[in-house]
């Protein structure tokens, strides 16, 4: 693609149109600080099912909004591409914002604070144009819009030491990537003198023809502008080395903050990584260089995760490390994007696309039963499940199902999509990379095992005493729950959707 034909729609319907949805959302939070100011503290708890319910609409709406399949699909002076791989991201970054305000609701601390929905919303936001920026300047002011949210979320509870920490420990990790990164655009900028991703992407191939020997002066600072941005995007996936701030901010943040940043965000990330490798690094050397640098990352991430997990005692820590190897494992479906010269590249594209959108739901339907069983007993301890399917068989049958999903067992979701994944990865030539997967998910399904051993085998001497689950925790769990079993059960449109997104990503 030449720079010269990359020319965004001016038409101001269709710029009005494609950030509609972004649009809706900044409304919403507005309205949200408008009924916390005006309503009185006793129906401030009703500000979660307006966010909740609110979202679950704005994502309606953006299913309805077809994106455009030409040249116009980049808007705001080519700021946005309004693809249906943005429009896919998108639904599963405010349907996870929804899960989350629902499970918020009844959370001592915020779950009547309006200026947290606020905060949530404007972070999923920045997660919305994450999905769809297609500018070096876009993708900045998407990411620190959605780490500035995720880092004031991270320390809402300002009585508590612990929240206080993470919040702090996030913000001064994040601070520091973010640093790097940027002067990793900022080099890639001056080395193409140009800003959108597509255009980049035509430079380089003009600059480093295939098949063309390389100069090594050249390509130098190109490579080091890779480095640079991948630390970037390692933070914000929780890539090992990248991924310390993960357990203590999983630990120490509120709940439904945790379940947020390890799904919502964490999708969107992967939205932007996938479409800014894909796009401005192609061609050789750089094609080559990250496709390496990421199958390496891949492996010891999902390894460290898995491996350090072993050894966990609170809940939420071994989800932090589950979360890590996740991201390892989401990696393997990017590096089999262009591994393979001359491939059709659907088939990386949508196995991310889709294991993101099972990983979503699998992962809230895990932490809304934890906040539930700490609600009751104020324990994050794996021991103190014990005898939880006494206590309550809902509750620990939704954990189960979480589980058995997030350790790829059928027929929950998770089996189908570590399934595509290592099928692209096997389509691209990287046999050797999804055995490694597939020997990492037998590992991770030892200590997924423990916990459910735990809940229906263990006694304990509170079985007698039922845990209560009251109405935004049912909608979270059963909304989260059946999704899991119906993506593992019907996988077919979601992936479609995907392949279909994946084909547009490249026209």
């Amino acid at each position: 693609m030449n720079p010269s034909i990359i020319v965004p729609n001016m038409d101001g319907v269709a710029n009005l149109l494609a950030v509609l949805p972004e649009l809706c959302l900044t409304a919403l939070a507005v309205a949200i600080v408008l009924l916390d100011v005006i309503w009185h503290e006793s129906r401030r708890r009703q500000l979660g099912y307006v966010a909740a319910f609110g979202l679950f609409a704005i994502a309606a709406l953006t299913l309805l909004l077809t994106p455009s399949t030409t040249d116009s699909q980049f808007v705001f002076g080519g700021m946005i591409r309004d693809d249906l791989l943005s429009q896919l991201f998108r639904v599963i970054v405010i349907v996870g914002a929804a899960i989350a305000c629902l499970i918020s609701m009844d959370f001592q601390g915020i779950g009547r604070r309006g200026e947290f929905y606020a905060v949530l919303i404007i972070a999923s936001v920045g997660g919305c144009f994450m999905s769809s920026a297609a500018d070096l300047i876009m993708v900045f002011i998407a990411l620190e819009t959605t780490s500035i949210s995720l880092y004031i979320l991270a320390g809402m509870l300002r009585n508590n030491a612990r929240a206080s920490e993470a919040g702090m420990k996030y913000f001064l990790f994040g601070a520091f990537t973010s640093a790097i990164m940027l002067y990793g655009l900022s080099l890639l900028y001056g080395f193409t003198h140009q800003t959108n991703l597509y255009a980049i992407g035509a430079v380089l191939r003009t600059l480093f023809p295939a098949g063309q020997p390389i100069n090594a002066g050249s390509a130098l600072p190109v490579l080091m502008a890779l480095v640079m941005i991948a630390v970037g995007f390692g933070f914000k996936i929780s890539a090992v080395p990248f991924h310390f701030w993960t357990p203590d901010v999983y630990e120490g943040a509120p709940t439904p903050v945790t379940a947020f940043i390890s799904v919502a965000s964490k999708a969107a990330s992967f939205a932007l990584l996938t479409r800014f490798f894909v796009i401005a690094f192609q061609g050789d050397p750089t094609t080559h260089f990250w496709v390496q640098m990421l199958s390496v990352l891949a492996v010891v991430t999902m390894t460290t995760g898995n491996m350090l997990a072993l050894v966990q005692r609170n809940i939420k820590r071994l989800l932090a490390y589950s979360s890590i190897a996740q991201a390892g494992y989401t990696l393997i479906g990017v590096v089999a994007i262009a591994s393979q010269p001359g491939s059709v590249p659907g088939s990386g594209v949508a196995a991310v696309g889709f294991y993101m959108a099972m990983y979503t739901l699998t992962n809230l339907a895990a932490f809304a039963v934890i906040i539930v069983f700490t609600n009751a007993t104020g324990s994050e301890t794996i021991a103190d499940f014990a005898g939880l399917s006494r206590r309550s068989p809902g509750l620990a049958l939704a954990l189960t199902v979480a589980l058995l999903s997030l350790s790829g067992i059928p027929p929950a979701a998770g089996f189908i999509g570590k399934f595509f994944l290592f099928r692209a990865a096997v389509d691209s030539s990287l046999t050797w990379l999804a055995m490694v997967g597939v020997l990492n998910s037998i590992v991770a399904l030892y200590y997924y095992l423990v916990i459910i051993k735990i809940m229906w085998v263990n006694r304990s001497d509170d079985e007698n005493r039922t845990i209560a689950v009251s109405s935004p925790y049912r909608w979270a769990i059963g909304l989260s729950v059946f999704g899991v079993v119906a993506l593992g059960v019907v996988a077919g449109p979601l992936f479609d959707w995907a392949a279909r997104a994946a084909q547009g990503l490249f026209s």
